[in-house]
This record gives structure tokens, sequence and C-alpha cells, in this order.
């Protein structure tokens, strides 16, 4: 079994009811959830809306592999009613993004682990320090605190009472 780390994030819509289908669609499908982080409300990031972010970061048991994570992950989305459009940045109901497959590398196409973008977003950082502070990027060999302290991120991410 791997180790999986995945980041919900999603700024429209019933955002409760669209994380909590993708949680348990993400358990059937993909893995046994481990541990949960709590779900942060965090400003958009690389482009403005007047939509705030939901972001969770979750780790599951899986004996998937990396593709097929995608492939699964990627299904989800689109059962959940993810739009992709030609912008990197948007508003979306969902996204689960894959930030670490245990320690391994991946360098495809259409899949790059760990996300390749990790260290510059507190609203990845914040909810995965919470659930594993120690993990350890395997390209810069720093723990997931010492990004997270390096981070200049200066976006507002902060936990969701609901």
């Amino acid at each position: 079994m791997i180790k999986l780390y995945l980041l919900l994030g999603g700024n429209l819509g019933d955002k409760q009811k669209i994380f909590s289908d993708a949680r348990a669609r993400l358990n059937e499908k993909v893995g046994k959830i481990t541990a949960l982080s709590a779900v942060y409300e965090t400003e958009p990031w690389g482009f403005q809306s007047e939509d705030v972010f939901w972001n969770q970061v979750m780790e599951i048991s899986t004996n998937l592999s990396p593709e097929e994570v995608l492939r699964q992950t990627q299904q989800i989305e689109l059962e959940l009613g993810r739009v992709r459009k030609t912008n990197q940045y948007d508003s979306r109901k969902i996204d689960i993004d894959i930030l670490f497959y245990g320690d391994q590398v991946v360098e495809q196409e259409n899949l790059s682990i760990p996300h390749p973008r990790i260290q510059e977003r507190k609203f990845a950082l914040i909810p995965l320090n919470e659930i594993n502070p120690e993990l350890i990027h395997p390209v810069f060999q720093k723990s997931i605190r010492q990004l997270l302290q390096e981070c200049g991120d200066q976006l507002k991410v902060e936990a969701v009472k609901y």
C-alpha cells in the first residue's frame, strides 16, 4: 500500500455536499482515507474571483498506480460537475490534485508528482502540515513544516466552521 496525498479544492456550488461526495467516491474508488485535514477557506490563487475556495487534504492508502489514481480522480471530478476550461486557473466546482504518491517522483506529459507548485501554495501546505508536518518532499528533501515556514504566499487560509 502506498500513502497518497490529495488536495480537494472548489469555489462553486454546494461545497459541503461536493466535498462530501468527493470524499465518499475517493474512499470507494481510490483507497481508504486514513487522515483528513480540516476544510480551509482560501482566497483564489493565480486569478480573481468573488467566490472563495474551500481546500482539504487527505491521506489515502492505495494500491492503484499513479496513472490510475489520475484517471479515477479526473472521472470523479467529471461526475461532480467539473468543467475543464482553457484557462489554467478558474472557478470550479471541484478539483482533485495529486500532491504526493509515497516518495515517488513522476514526470509524464499529463502527470507531475509531487505537485510542481505545492511549495508556493499555503492552501495546500497548511492542511497537509496539519495531518503530516514531517512528510519529506522527495525533490526538495524538506519537511512540509519547513516548506510552509519558507512559503511566501500571503493569501488568506482559514479553517471553515460549519
